[in-house]
């Protein structure tokens, strides 16, 4: 075969995958989706991003790449605030994602904008302990006993440990103490925290992987996860009372705007409600907020636990200021 035929199939070939660019996929670009999420979702996102992307190719023909970031959510909130360019956020907490909202970034009334306060899943707060319990820890006031060594992460950075700190809170209100009691009782709480690590996966690894402590507050899907890993180490324990976390999704409008992903971004969030993507949600230990599915998991959870909701605090806003703003509550409580 002579070169001018080579040439002439080449250049039949280009015109080929230029006449049929996005039927075949030959040279076709793919959009990226940005989700900035929390610690504690790293294995369910993991398996959702493969279940949307092959959703989204199958009903337009177009692909997708979801771009996935995860970390202590209060950090998040702040990177996006300051200008990671997220299309949609997964944080941890209501709260979080009006620090992007203040910025101008997020439209008022997201918390709308889907089903449930736009809380696909939820969970609750729960106990880690050492096969055995052998520190004997069955509910908050046992994590005040001398020589308890706690792990939770630190409220200022992470939304797992502000659900951690409320759930603490309400528990020893409803011992009949007062406001000052209750306060004292959970900074010797925190007088027992061994490691203040910046996020939920931190401390996960520092008590589960690194050996620290005698028990570890968490998010139930991290503690269920660690159990599964490592099932003759360690053991959950559900205290008598704890909190309804429901973490929050929203679409950071200014970056979908500007990259003209509003679309994706939009189904993106709204198939986390789907059948599907709630049994992936269930298996990855977060509760479903299908109720139906959600009793698929009956043998799993605790659906009889006391869980007080953030509107016991007032919600976000006022919860935010009085415990967690500069010089709120948890600060008094560390500087003492």
């Amino acid at each position: 075969m002579n070169t001018h035929f080579f040439k002439k199939l080449i250049c039949l070939g280009m015109i080929f995958c230029l006449t049929f660019i996005g039927l075949s996929g030959c040279g076709q670009k793919k959009t990226e989706l940005v989700n900035v999420s929390y610690d504690a979702t790293r294995e369910f996102y993991k398996e959702y991003n493969r279940l949307f992307e092959d959703y989204w190719y199958g009903k337009t023909g177009e692909k997708v790449e979801v771009i996935q970031s995860h970390g202590g959510s209060g950090k998040q909130a702040l990177e996006v605030a300051n200008g990671l360019g997220a299309d949609v956020v997964t944080l941890a907490l209501e709260g979080d994602v009006n620090v992007i909202r203040d910025e101008g970034l997020i439209d008022d009334g997201y918390i709308n904008d889907y089903s449930d306060d736009s809380s696909p899943y939820t969970s609750t707060i729960v106990f880690l302990v050492r096969k055995g319990n052998p520190k004997n820890i069955k509910d908050w006031d046992d994590l005040l006993n001398d020589g308890v060594k706690v792990i939770t992460p630190n409220p200022k950075t992470s939304g797992g440990a502000r659900w951690n700190f409320l759930a603490a809170w309400y528990y020893f209100k409803k011992q009949g103490q007062n406001d000052e009691q209750v306060q004292a009782s959970v900074t010797k709480l925190y007088r027992n925290v061994a490691v203040l690590d910046s996020g939920a996966r931190g401390s996960s690894t520092t008590f589960a992987e690194n050996g620290q402590g005698d028990v570890l507050i968490a998010w139930e899907n991290e503690a269920y996860l660690s159990v599964k890993d490592y099932p003759d180490d360690y053991e959950i324990v559900t205290p008598s009372i704890s909190i309804l976390a429901h973490p929050s999704v929203a679409i950071v409008d200014s970056v979908v705007d500007k990259k003209g992903t509003r679309e994706i971004a939009t189904e993106y969030l709204n198939y986390l409600y789907s059948d599907e993507a709630q049994r992936i949600a269930g298996d990855n230990y977060y509760r479903p907020s299908n109720e139906d599915i959600l009793k698929e998991y009956a043998d799993v959870f605790d659906l009889n636990v006391n869980l007080v909701t953030i509107d016991d605090f007032g919600g976000w806003e006022k919860a935010q200021e009085t415990h967690f703003a500069d010089g709120g509550v948890f600060d008094q409580i560390y500087e003492e």
